[in-house]
């Protein structure tokens, strides 16, 4: 496949679809050169060839981590054990998605925070009964159709790794089925996303607040719409 211009080999199942795990896959930029990547799915588009390899075709490889950053002084606590928040993209929209549930199934809502710019947008919406999934996927589907047609990068984090894999890793799905098609499409109108795990209830700041629109939304059986904080 082709990876902002340059030709890469990236691990598929036996039809050629990437086998992605959290929206990333891995690459190769060499067949033998020892060091496997790790690449965003939406980031790859198709090329000419469209063979086939077997995995003996680039054999093993030592995966390569992304760097980490150097603490701000010694003794200082890492991202994992504070609950600090990703590093995230410059120049990107940020989205954090969550969904409650009192029950399950039971009073259902979703909390979004949106980081465009210098703008920030928060949703807190009554779904009435539904599941934790349906809820997380809404919440999901709602900050998609908020940046339809948006060309500027967007990377959506979110603790449900049941919205990953259905979304992105090509799970199959038993229930949902009408509200994962949905929410494809609406991802579909955008040009550049990523969904991105982020660890649930670890302190980060805005995936806490779209878990607390969430829960008020349940709470208070409303829907507050889009605002501005």
């Amino acid at each position: 496949m082709s990876l902002r211009g340059a030709s890469v080999f990236v691990r598929c199942d036996d039809s050629g679809a990437p086998r992605a795990e959290g929206g990333r896959v891995e690459i190769r930029y060499k067949q033998h050169d020892g060091r496997a990547y790790q690449a965003g799915v939406r980031n790859l588009t198709p090329s000419d060839d469209k063979t086939v390899y077997g995995d003996e075709h680039c054999g093993n490889a030592e995966r390569v981590a992304p760097k980490k950053k150097k603490s701000a002084k010694k003794g200082s606590k890492s991202s994992k054990s504070s609950g600090a928040p990703p590093v995230h993209q410059e120049g990107a929209i940020i989205v954090y998605a969550d969904g409650a549930c009192s029950g399950n199934p039971g009073p259902a809502g979703l909390g979004v925070v949106v980081l465009d710019g210098g703008e920030r947008a928060e949703l807190s919406e009554y779904l009435g009964k539904g599941t934790n999934n349906i809820a997380e996927l809404t919440g999901l589907l709602r900050a998609a159709e908020r940046l339809a047609g948006r060309k500027t990068p967007i990377r959506m984090y979110t603790d449900s790794k049941y919205s990953i894999g259905v979304l992105t890793a090509g799970w199959k799905a038993k229930k949902n089925k009408e509200l994962i098609v949905e929410t494809k499409a609406a991802f579909a109108q955008l040009p550049d996303v990523e969904i991105l795990y982020v660890k649930g209830h670890a302190g980060i700041p805005l995936n806490e607040r779209a878990d607390e629109l969430a829960r008020v939304a349940v709470e208070a059986r409303a829907t507050t719409g889009w605002v501005s904080p």
